[in-house]
């Protein structure tokens, strides 16, 4: 299994805004992840500077978004997505894009969704749970 700690996650989306920036060839990974970041202007400075990249610590007193995982978020929805696992979940986020009007918000949506049930997952102890997820995001297209 595929275990990246969170310097190679941080190294990954910095070197793919790098390649972006400089046109140097991607993988089809980095082309994914570097849509993604072209849809986050906010977050380039911060892909700039790998140095300070890998030393920034996020928390929730400091009250801004961890670019890092809301990137690996887009790229977790866009594989669940392409492979249809939890089963259902691409036809709910295209429903979500279509009640959204864009396939990006319906992605800040279907995050919300990805992240409580991580957080049940962990609380309780137990494997996530991919029917509680699905049914989140299609109560959200379904509003």
């Amino acid at each position: 299994m595929f275990a990246p700690s969170q310097h190679d996650v941080r190294r990954f989306f910095c070197e793919t805004w790098r390649k972006h920036g400089d046109g140097t060839p991607t993988t089809p990974m980095e082309t994914l992840a570097g849509l993604w970041i072209a849809e986050h202007p906010e977050y380039h400075g911060e892909l700039a500077d790998v140095q300070a990249a890998l030393a920034a610590s996020y928390t929730v007193d400091d009250a801004r978004t961890n670019p890092f995982l809301h990137l690996s978020m887009h790229l977790s929805i866009s594989e669940q997505c392409s492979i249809d696992q939890p089963s259902g979940i691409r036809a709910a986020v295209e429903w979500l894009a279509e009640q959204c009007g864009s396939l990006h918000e319906a992605h800040h949506q279907a995050m919300e969704c990805l992240g409580e049930m991580v957080w049940s997952s962990q609380r309780s102890g137990t494997p996530p749970d991919g029917e509680a997820y699905l049914d989140c995001v299609r109560r959200r297209a379904s509003r």
